[in-house]
């Protein structure tokens, strides 16, 4: 598939307000067993946002409330009643409308048990939305294994040969899995960052943006408009884009500048400027590698090309499965998310 841009997606929490299913369900857990609503934020706690073991944290409310019943009844009527309450915002099946109308290919990259997150795909119609999907416990690996995005660009009908990774985006919520992932496979990636700060260093998104539907915005300008210097600039006209309203921001903005001056503190004394003889070429800008320090400060400007199917080693970034609130573990290690 030539010349069609791929668009990747992370399910929970990024197409699916996978949290606000728990707190709904979580709610009306306390109501119907008579326990007391302030237990909310303790259950909350526990959830982890999907990354702690669904026996961990059923299996904390069995003990603290006394429950007579084992954790996998309990986990059955868990799974029946988190699914049920999770819905597709009208908002991203827009989005996702608006891409598919602009000739973008969709896929969803997920970790977590393969039947509770198929599950969540066809209820809430996202089936129909998208090209393809793959899931880390039905496919042996997870995100940032850069063989699960490499899956799903095949699932969606790219070559592994061809150069898919130079027109492809992830979108996802988790920097260890989604944005770590996209870093290591080679592709431009928007983090949803849902009022938090970024804290990874050793790599960072291409752009930052509240929501689904601002992130999708974005891509599609930027497709619109190849990338050039900081912002996205037009085929055209060579201008730059702006950022409207601080939606969206690109990563270099993700981290104070390095290298200010305090007010007290001397400057170093320059050497005095030499004028080159006439006919000596001038140096090319970033003709010498970035340090690692000044790379955390440089936007991803394209996707490095890399070689199919090669192992790419991981940044160094301890990820976990969301386990996708599946009865059992996925089979794949936990090392990874």
């Amino acid at each position: 598939m030539l010349g069609m841009p791929l668009l990747l997606l992370d399910l929970d929490n990024t197409l699916l307000p996978r949290d606000a299913a728990f707190r709904a369900w979580a709610e009306d857990f306390l109501a119907e067993n008579g326990l007391p609503a302030g237990d909310l934020d303790w259950l909350v706690m526990l959830d982890g946002s999907g990354y702690v073991p669904r026996s961990t944290v059923l299996g904390a409310a069995k003990r603290r409330y006394g429950f007579d019943r084992s954790v996998e009844s309990m986990l059955a009527h868990y799974r029946l009643g988190i699914n049920s309450r999770i819905q597709c915002p009208d908002s991203h099946v827009e989005a996702l409308r608006k891409a598919r109308e602009a000739g973008w290919t969709l896929g969803i990259v997920s970790n977590g048990g393969t039947l509770p997150q198929l599950e969540k795909i066809r209820l809430t119609g996202l089936a129909s939305l998208v090209d393809g999907w793959v899931i880390s416990e039905e496919a042996h690996c997870l995100k940032p294994d850069p063989l699960i995005f490499e899956i799903a660009a095949r699932r969606c009908g790219f070559r592994p040969a061809g150069d898919w990774r130079t027109q492809t985006w992830m979108v996802g919520d988790y920097g260890p899995a989604d944005i770590a992932g996209a870093a290591a496979t080679g592709l431009r990636s928007a983090w949803l960052h849902h009022g938090r700060p970024w804290a990874e260093r050793a790599y960072r998104p291409t752009i930052s943006a509240p929501s689904l539907p601002e992130a999708v915005g974005v891509i599609l300008s930027a497709a619109e408009r190849p990338t050039a210097g900081r912002g996205f600039a037009t085929a055209a006209t060579g201008r730059i884009q702006r950022s409207r309203g601080h939606l969206a921001i690109p990563a270099s903005r993700l981290a104070p500048a390095a290298g200010r001056l305090t007010p007290n503190a001397p400057s170093a004394p320059t050497a005095p400027k030499t004028p080159l003889p006439p006919g000596t070429p001038l140096a090319q800008p970033g003709a010498q590698p970035l340090t690692p320090a000044a790379s955390l400060a440089t936007p991803l400007t394209k996707a490095v090309a890399l070689t199919p199917l090669e192992p790419t080693p991981a940044p160094a970034a301890t990820a976990q499965t969301r386990w996708g609130d599946a009865s059992t573990a996925p089979t794949t290690s936990a090392a990874a998310g």
